[in-house]
């Protein structure tokens, strides 16, 4: 213990005495702890940490695979059968989520509400705090409506009330019965607050309508291959017994519920862990060289020492101690910038980054900082040691203190920077690639205008069959409103703003009118007046059978996106018109029903034949089995995201098919500031329905967030490259600074015999320039290996993209000639005289 405390005592007068560079290899250490850890908390709090639910490892979630090998939800048949066959799982539910306008008494807002099963609550192993779980009775179809409401929920809207029964509860205007309270941190899935009975919703047969998500629980005695083969042999049967009739799956997966939640944000986390664990590699060089050349400073010291007879274990040990001290040190400094770092990393996330509220500085994160902090000090110390120690310390003496190490140093210095440069060269590249991909993204036109465009997003209640000129009523009227405000010059509506909320798509049918039998037509006019949602299982049945059967023809049917607009809708977002018309006046409730299609669902399906007058059948999507006849042909519209190639989309009318408008989008194109036309608008709601929550934006912010993903993994990378490449010019400079006064007397002898000031600059330039191009070379290796781990991130652009890797490598030349250029100076600044006298 004596000793310990001796060595530290010894390694802290030898900081003291060195405090320049041991501050700077505290900074750099602490810097790349710092970014290291604040990343790992991202992935341990997003990727790592069990979920908060009971044996969470045993929650898994199940997707059909159709053909083409994409995950889609579940059709109620194939739930049904998975359900009784599986005997993998103990429990298996449906789920459902959305917004809806709740209220309890007070200003009406909109909450996430789930849809589940009867097993939902069991699958999570969650039990109310408060009240109870659906009764057997409230889980049917046409049952009195019954709710769940979240912990936080129910204190801050309900204020902790334990008679729920006497609490006025609306969800989407439908007054419903609160039973229970769940616990404390609960609210799966999709940040969810109410929780409704999935069985009083309508049961589709249809084997293709994927409209839930389905959750399950292992048993303790069964695995997770077990379950994945079972669930994959029970959809091949499935699709033998259904495929050619009604049937889209032809396999199932099963995934463990973490990675299911963190499936679309994995790839980029595990990129940016990778980035900034090179980033921490770069550091520790710059740490390396610093100690080699104070070590090999040392070396007269050392020498006199071993003289006096100090075994070189206990040199050993001291320099281990200096490095587990400048470690220490290092890891304190990194925690602190970590934890600033986690806050800044939280508050830059996306909105798409899953359990943003469990990235924190936890324990294991802290374990994670020390065992980091304790394998660099050991490295370090351990290198650092046996290379101080492994020359002749007896000829070191003899020779004087600055000719046996010297080279060896500088040797090793050059290997260190060269390896840093490579490191660099790949974060660069890394960063370089994202970069063009962002402005590839830039680039595209999303096929609508953005600029000076307004948006009002409106959730309204779900329609009942009446209803359905109440919603028109109510959409002409505040449209007509917000036409006159000045300032405006065009008011559109849809329910799926492009970018914002991606369309619902699926099949359609080309339908000759003329060979519909008496009662087909007899159930299109039924399908009018009642809401498939709200109608009995008979009518539900011949509904799916008429649609089962007109989809059956694959080559008269196509897949589209389905998008309800308005007349003016197309001028509001400048969306051409290519052929035929828009919607107009004329196309009210009771005139024949129409539709506008994109470019791309005309090439599809009539691709040598006008598609104006063609009648087809959409029912599907919204319940009203009405022949929809084309009217028009409009440009493509970049509907889900910017990367994504334009889909078939099929418009159809608010006034003839307003079904599908709880969730609609208001868009104004005005010459106005958003502020003054926002609060008239809002002015204007309010007097035409107080109990709508409105939310304003403006297409172009709509469009910036979009990109908050890509910007996010941009900006990382790009601050860790730019981190990196100043430590790497510092390790060219500090290794060639050092290279030259080691150098002194050599270049003091080489200019007396005449060698000119230029000739002395190109030598030190090019001992820098060389080791850039042999950093450069060898990081094209690790850079194709980080690249192809990146190709999900990029757009556009390849993984080994040669005019980035050109432009990264000439960057990396220049840099580095520019950092090689000072102690350049200061070589054929040498004056001989001196340089002859300097041992």
């Amino acid at each position: 213990m004596n000793g310990l405390l001796q060595d530290l005592r010894y390694a802290l007068r030898q900081l003291r005495r060195n405090i320049g560079s041991s501050a700077i290899a505290i900074g750099t250490l602490a810097l790349g702890i710092g970014a290291s850890t604040a990343i790992f908390s991202v992935v341990y709090g997003v990727l790592l940490s069990s979920l908060p639910y009971q044996k969470p490892d045993q929650i898994v979630q199940l997707w059909e695979v159709n053909s083409s090998g994409g995950h889609t939800r579940f059709a109620d048949p194939n739930f049904e059968d998975m359900r009784s066959q599986a005997r993998s799982f103990e429990g298996m539910a449906e789920m459902y989520s959305g917004e809806a306008v709740v209220s309890a008494g007070e200003t009406p807002d909109r909450i996430s509400v789930a849809h589940v099963s009867k097993d939902f609550f069991s699958v999570m192993g969650v039990q109310p705090v408060v009240g109870r779980l659906f009764a057997a009775e409230e889980q049917h179809f046409g049952a009195a409506p019954t709710a769940l409401v979240s912990y936080s929920h129910w204190k801050l809207h309900l204020h902790e009330a334990h008679d729920l029964s006497a609490v006025k509860f609306t969800v989407a205007n439908m007054p419903v019965v609160l039973v229970g309270v769940l616990p404390p941190g609960f609210s799966f899935p999709d940040n969810s607050q109410i929780w409704l009975a999935r069985e009083t919703d309508v049961r589709f047969p249809s084997r293709s309508a994927h409209n839930w998500q389905v959750v399950a629980r292992l048993r303790d005695d069964s695995s997770l291959d077990r379950a994945r083969a079972e669930a994959s042999a029970i959809a091949h049967n499935l699709f033998r017994q259904y495929g050619t009739e009604d049937m889209t799956m032809v396999d199932a997966a099963v995934l463990p519920l973490r990675n299911a939640l963190t499936a679309n944000i994995r790839p980029a986390l595990l990129v940016l862990l990778g980035v900034v664990g090179l980033l921490l590699l770069v550091a520790c060089a710059n740490l390396m060289n610093l100690s080699l050349a104070q070590a090999s400073a040392r070396a007269g010291e050392l020498a006199i020492r071993s003289a006096l007879g100090v075994s070189r274990w206990r040199m050993l040990r001291q320099f281990l101690a200096e490095a587990f001290l400048i470690s220490l040190l290092g890891s304190c400094g990194g925690v602190s910038a970590a934890y600033f770092g986690i806050q800044g990393l939280r508050a830059l996330a996306p909105g798409n980054i899953p359990r943003l509220n469990d990235i924190s500085l936890n324990l294991a994160v802290l374990w994670f900082a020390l065992g980091l902090s304790l394998t660099v000090a050991t490295v370090l110390g351990v290198v650092t040691a046996l290379r101080a120690t492994s020359s002749n310390l007896q000829g070191t003496l003899a020779a004087g203190r600055t000719q046996v190490s010297s080279l060896r140093s500088q040797h090793s210095g050059r290997i260190i920077v060269a390896g840093q440069i490579a490191v660099t060269f790949t974060l660069l590249v890394g960063a370089g690639l994202l970069g063009r991909s962002m402005l590839h993204v830039l680039s595209v036109h999303p096929g609508f205008q953005t600029q000076h465009v307004l948006t009002i997003d409106l959730k309204l209640p779900d329609l009942e069959g009446q209803k359905s000129a109440q919603r028109v009523q109510f959409l002409d009227q505040l449209m007509s409103r917000l036409q006159t405000l000045p300032g405006v010059q065009t008011v559109g509506g849809t329910n799926a703003l492009p970018i914002a909320s991606g369309p619902d798509d699926g099949d359609f049918a080309i339908l000759n009118p003329q060979q519909l039998s008496p009662a087909q037509q007899a159930l299109i006019e039924r399908s009018a007046q009642v809401s498939v949602d709200k109608a009995g299982p008979a009518f539900v049945k011949e509904f799916t059978e008429f649609l089962t059967g007109l989809f059956h023809d694959k080559a008269h049917t196509g897949n589209a996106d389905f998008v309800v607009a308005s007349q003016d809708y197309f001028q509001s977002l400048g969306i051409p018109l290519l052929e035929g018309r828009l919607f107009n006046e004329a196309d009210g409730p009771n005139a024949p029903q129409v539709a506008v299609i994109s470019e791309s669902t005309a090439r599809q399906k009539w691709p040598n034949q006008n598609p104006i007058g063609q009648t087809i059948e959409y029912g599907n999507m919204d319940g009203d089995l009405r022949p929809l006849t084309i009217v028009g042909v409009v440009g493509e519209v970049r509907t889900r995201s910017l990367e994504w190639a334009p889909r078939p989309t099929i418009y159809v009318n608010y006034r003839q098919r307003p079904r599908a408008t709880s969730q609609f989008s208001i868009v104004l194109r005005t010459t106005a500031g958003p502020a003054a036309i926002f609060s008239a608008a809002r002015r204007i709601l309010s007097q035409i329905d107080s109990t709508v929550p409105p939310r304003f934006n403006t297409l172009d912010e709509i469009l910036s967030e979009s990109l908050d993903s890509r910007r996010f993994n941009l900006l990382l990378v790009a601050v860790f490259a730019a981190t990196a490449l100043l430590l790497a010019l510092g390790g060219v400079f500090g290794v060639l600074a050092y290279s030259v006064a080691q150098r002194t007397r050599e270049i003091g002898v080489r200019i007396a015999l005449g060698a000119s000031t230029t000739s002395v600059l190109k030598m030190v330039l090019r001992q820098g320039v060389l080791t850039a191009v042999v950093g450069i070379v060898s990081g094209l290796l690790d850079c194709f290996l980080l690249t192809r781990f990146m190709r999900s991130l990029l757009f556009e652009v390849g993984s080994s993209d040669p005019l980035t890797l050109a432009g990264v490598a000439l960057l990396l030349i220049v840099t580095t000639a520019l950092a090689s250029y000072i102690p350049a100076r200061r070589a054929a600044k040498v004056d001989p005289m001196v340089a002859l006298r300097y041992e």
